[in-house]
């Protein structure tokens, strides 16, 4: 039977000794457990990170350099292989229109085949 004073290294199975908050019983199996945790955070989100960089340019390609709004065909976000799913906030204004954000641009549906994209300054 295991007694609250005597936890067990998660890493390495050690008895842990000292405080009674204290989960590792090292600094070395401390810095392992967290290494860990970082690299499979990095690979569940690259693929997301991807998508919303993809998602970024194509909205970028089809308003250009100067323009600040326009309004466009889905279908050419769909051609462009846009993903609708993945944004990186939204917003519901006043008048219930939902503003779908990545990163510095925004889209919402104008119509049920048009988008208006707007660059957030």
């Amino acid at each position: 039977m295991e007694n609250s004073r005597h936890k067990t290294c998660p890493i390495c199975k050690s008895i842990v000794v000292g405080r009674s908050d204290k989960r590792f019983c090292s600094v070395a199996c401390k810095s392992q457990y967290h290494k860990r945790l970082t690299g499979s955070t990095a690979l569940a989100t690259a693929k997301i990170d991807t998508i919303l960089h993809r998602n970024r340019s194509i909205l970028l390609e089809l308003m250009g350099k100067n323009e600040t709004q326009i309004k466009i065909p889905i279908l050419e976000l769909e051609k462009k292989k846009f993903n609708f799913n993945y944004i990186t906030k939204f917003i519901i204004n006043k008048q219930g229109k939902t503003y779908h954000y990545v990163y510095d641009f925004s889209w919402m549906s104008f119509s049920s085949n048009e988008v208006l994209i707007i660059r957030r300054k």
